[in-house]
């Protein structure tokens, strides 16, 4: 009688490995979520719902969404370019700003919200420029967007770069020579290639937006109505004692990243499934 033997574990102690990290899992991420539920439970829902929708709580979710929102849509474009330039191109300096673009990953976002609001102050090396021409960025919405960015540029260049890394030229050189110009090479075999780790990225760089609290606090002025983000909204109701309030705003915050992400991850998955019948 023949006897099999089964092949060998790519990971010895798999079961004990998969526990550990399920058990990690659990008290570093669902420990603290299921506390954030359960003290939003012990709200009536009446009592929530006019905590969610007072209106300084919904002018704080409005401009959080929108300056994430504009801030996404520039680094989608540039993070993509220096991605590309970083990959592609050979350039003197170019491992130097490849370095710099890890700045945002170390550096405290007190620190990054210090800088911001020093170049464009007022009296800023940059803002001392930009305001004459009417363009006034520190204890504004526009300062807002510009910390978003700053944070949150890394997750788009750090997603694309390997995958732009590993295109093969063929690909390019069948497209050229199949008579394709530049702009349809790159719209209809490139992008469609790099499309998942592009999603990836401005995805992160969404989610990383709109969790951002230090590098704002100091360039955005924090006025209610006008330039007071969600964060700073949860952490003044957590200064009042009101932790009710301030789970209760948290949940919110908590549950537009899930259905984010969750949508994400549907349009990936049918991009491969579209991919793999292609």
């Amino acid at each position: 009688m023949m006897k099999f033997r089964r092949a060998p574990r790519v990971i010895p102690g798999l079961p004990l490995a998969m526990g550990v990290t399920l058990l990690y899992l659990g008290l570093i991420v669902l420990l603290p979520v299921s506390g954030l539920l359960f003290r939003t439970f012990g709200l009536e829902w009446s009592e929530f719902v006019a905590v969610v929708t007072h209106p300084r709580a919904v002018a704080s979710y409005k401009v959080t969404l929108e300056s994430a929102a504009y801030a996404v849509a520039f680094n989608a474009v540039f993070g993509l370019l220096l991605a590309w330039v970083l990959v592609r191109y050979d350039f003197p300096g170019r491992r130097l700003l490849d370095a710099v673009m890890d700045l945002p990953f170390a550096l405290p976002t007190a620190v990054a919200g210090v800088a911001l609001t020093a170049a464009f102050a007022s009296n800023g090396w940059l803002g001392q420029y930009l305001e004459p021409l009417g363009i006034k960025v520190a204890y504004t919405q526009l300062g807002i967007i510009v910390a978003m960015a700053f944070t949150s540029v890394p997750f788009v260049v750090r997603s694309l770069q390997p995958v732009i890394a590993d295109l093969e030229p063929e690909l390019e050189e069948a497209a050229e020579t199949l008579g394709a110009s530049p702009f349809q090479t790159f719209t209809k075999v490139i992008f469609p290639l790099i499309f998942p780790a592009f999603l990836t990225g401005v995805s992160l760089a969404f989610a990383r937006s709109l969790g951002e609290f230090g590098a704002i606090i100091f360039i955005a002025g924090n006025m209610p109505f006008l330039t007071e983000i969600t964060a700073l909204v949860i952490f003044i109701r957590l200064e009042e004692y009101d932790y009710a309030a301030a789970t209760a705003i948290a949940t919110v915050v908590l549950a537009s990243a899930f259905v984010m992400l969750l949508i994400t991850n549907s349009i990936q998955l049918w991009h491969y499934r579209y991919a793999r019948k292609n």
